[in-house]
């Protein structure tokens, strides 16, 4: 048995939690009716309208259900954790969700927003959205246990304005990590129009994230399936599917050796898919170097590291519940793998955080464990651990294997 702080990095505050007043009250007054707001007709689900649109359903008022009468076709931790009265909006009340962070004995939570749910065609709309969300969300949010709630800032999908936002917030500070929904980016990371995001990551020591969506673009591939059982397992198809464009770019276009002060996240995407994507990098940097006298009248080549020397020094993957992951430790190098919890999402641990970790880690090092479920974000995000006063005793130190 030990005893840690638990850091966990992949958690969420979806749209549906928000308060209703979060992004109208922030935005001027100039865009009236089309800010995003909650429309609850009587006897009718509660939804999200901006600008004529339904955004998504809304949790702060009892209606009927958004999958209909009759059981659900997905549970959530809150389903799972017994509590069935969401008109609180726990994870979009600090007290509450520090209160179930308590009761999973995890200290801290880095918590990624309503990840694409703004969606608009209006540039000067999208960005007024998305600087309202981060100022609340630092403000008011973070702002009631700054050491605890690490909360995740959200960069519009294009490089001028993920530029604009990332400085604005910058020149305020209290920003330790960036979200980049890399699922509906455009252009792809290799234009030079995003070239000043990654060095003002660089120079601000923010780091960059990307995070899986289960909405459009992504989404779209779930069409011809609704309703079957099937669509279920396509889950596992589409988180790799979101990451691997933008991930082979990082290193075919030396983006990241480029930017060597650069710190990308992974989050939620599965961690063991990467070792071979790596592996078959590193071997075709080989066959570009043999050939290097090829390329001696052409600019020569560019990429002087090893992409999984790269990797280790700049990239970090989330994981939950992973045995898989824990045999690939020698890979990924033992600081740049973050546990998380993922709550309060369908694919959440919560409340039930110390038993899965002691399940999947209960045989593995101590120290190790420590850096994997806190003291690895204590350094990328520089988080002081010995102010904790919530402490997890984990089942460490068992001969049993992991599952």
């Amino acid at each position: 048995m030990i005893e840690a702080a638990l850091v966990s990095c992949d958690d969420h505050l979806d749209l549906n939690m928000l308060p209703a007043d979060v992004l109208q009250k922030r935005m001027s007054a100039k865009w009236g009716e089309r800010a995003p707001h909650v429309v609850a007709p009587e006897g009718q689900a509660a939804a999200w309208i901006a600008d004529g649109e339904r955004w998504g359903f809304w949790s702060g008022k009892k209606g009927p259900s958004p999958f209909g009468d009759g059981p659900k076709p997905i549970l959530t931790a809150y389903d799972r954790g017994g509590i069935e009265d969401l008109t609180e909006l726990r994870a979009g009340n600090p007290v509450l969700r520090l209160q179930d962070m308590d009761r999973d004995n995890v200290w801290a939570h880095v918590v990624f927003g309503p990840v694409t749910s703004i969606k608009t065609k209006d540039e000067a709309f999208m960005r007024a959205c998305y600087a309202a969300y981060n100022d609340w969300l630092y403000e008011d949010f973070c702002s009631v246990a700054p050491d605890r709630l690490i909360g995740v800032a959200m960069l519009p999908p294009h490089p001028e304005a993920a530029f604009e936002e990332l400085q604005r917030l910058a020149k305020k500070g209290g920003v330790r990590q960036a979200n980049l929904q890399i699922a509906v980016a455009e252009p792809r990371l290799e234009d030079k129009r995003w070239e000043p995001l990654f060095d003002l990551l660089e120079q601000s020591g923010i780091v960059l994230s990307f995070h899986v969506t289960v909405f459009p673009k992504a989404g779209d591939a779930f069409d011809k399936y609704k309703g079957s059982p099937g669509a279920t397992f396509l889950h596992a198809k589409m988180f790799i599917e979101q990451f691997l464009d933008p991930f082979v770019d990082l290193f075919a276009w030396g983006i990241l050796e480029r930017h060597p002060k650069l710190k990308i996240v992974i989050a939620e995407s599965g961690i063991g898919w990467v070792p071979w994507v790596v592996e078959e990098l590193d071997y075709r940097h080989y066959r570009l170097w043999e050939c290097a006298d090829y390329w001696t009248d052409k600019g020569g080549i560019p990429h002087k590291m090893k992409p999984s020397e790269v990797f280790q020094r700049q990239v970090y993957g989330t994981f939950q519940q992973s045995p898989t992951a824990m045999r690939l430790l020698e890979f990924w190098g033992p600081e740049n793998m973050l546990w998380a919890s993922d709550y309060p999402h369908p694919d959440s641990i919560w409340p039930n955080s110390v038993r899965t970790i002691g399940e999947t880690m209960g045989h593995m090092n101590p120290d190790v464990v420590r850096g994997l479920v806190g003291g690895n974000a204590a350094k990328l995000y520089g988080l002081d651990l010995s102010k904790a006063t919530v402490h997890a005793k984990l089942p460490i130190g068992q001969t049993k294997e992991a599952a």
